[in-house]
């Protein structure tokens, strides 16, 4: 029975030098005057739910949130193409992750895909500023979806089961992100996780307490074997941290 790898996009696959933050604001100040609070964070949160949480801060009922949504993220998408392309924030993929995908997509028994609070729109653009192919993920589960991160792992556990003709139990799916959120969103599922750390991430948030080892992560692109193998290891669902530029394994015995 093969695993189903799901990756995150934003600070786990790419960073994009705040494109979506930018865009998504733009678009909040035309639709309701307002960007919402400066101090709020994006990180971990879907593309609806940071409107909804941004503009009930600003006083703004569901109702007429829920009015505006749809015009809130075609002007979101459009300003975000506008921004990926343009030069003062400009999209890279972290260190490994192109090696890490080409991996996970050549083995046998893992499947590609994605869980994302990005909407389908967005999460296309941002890959297709990096230059990988959004098509390359076989199954999918994103914020336009539903605006609830917990929501999104039963859903990409629905779509794996009929990509591939069997129920696929919720131990086989696999989350790689880089945000408390992503690594708690699969619980009720019983999936495991894979935490990338970077600069902002709270690690007291997702840790358990493991002994730390460090291996470059670039020698994924060396080793394709280890690559699989990472992705192999059993978690609980926070016992690997990977972070930007190397590789920090919390789990006994490592």
């Amino acid at each position: 029975m093969k695993r189903v790898v799901l990756f995150d996009i934003d600070g786990t696959i790419l960073l994009s030098h705040g494109a979506g933050r930018v865009a998504m604001e733009a678009a909040l100040v035309e639709q309701f005057g307002t960007a919402g609070p400066s101090s709020y964070r994006y990180d971990g949160k879907t593309d609806k739910l940071i409107v909804r949480e941004t503009m009930r801060l600003r006083g703004f009922a569901d109702a007429e949130i829920d009015a505006r949504m749809p015009a809130v993220l075609s002007r979101y998408l459009e300003n975000l193409l506008s921004a990926l392309a343009g030069g003062g924030r400009r999209a890279y993929a972290l260190p490994g992750v192109p090696a890490l995908v080409d991996a996970v997509e050549a083995a046998d028994d893992l499947v590609l895909g994605l869980l994302t609070g990005n909407v389908v729109a967005g999460a296309r653009a941002k890959l297709g500023a990096v230059d990988i192919a959004f098509d390359r993920f076989v199954v999918g589960a994103f914020g336009s979806d539903h605006e609830d991160r917990p929501a999104l792992p039963p859903i990409a556990q629905r779509r794996a089961s009929e990509l591939l003709g069997y129920a696929v139990p919720g131990e086989r799916l696999i989350i790689v992100g880089d945000t408390p959120a992503d690594v708690h969103c699969g619980r009720g599922v019983g999936a495991r996780a894979i935490a990338v750390a970077h600069q902002v991430i709270h690690e007291a948030a997702i840790s358990v307490g493991h002994r730390v080892r460090r291996i470059d992560l670039d020698r994924l692109r060396e080793i394709r074997k280890r690559s699989v193998e990472l992705i192999e290891v059993s978690l609980d669902p926070a016992a690997m941290i990977v972070s930007v530029g190397h590789i920090r394994l919390q789990r006994d015995g490592l």
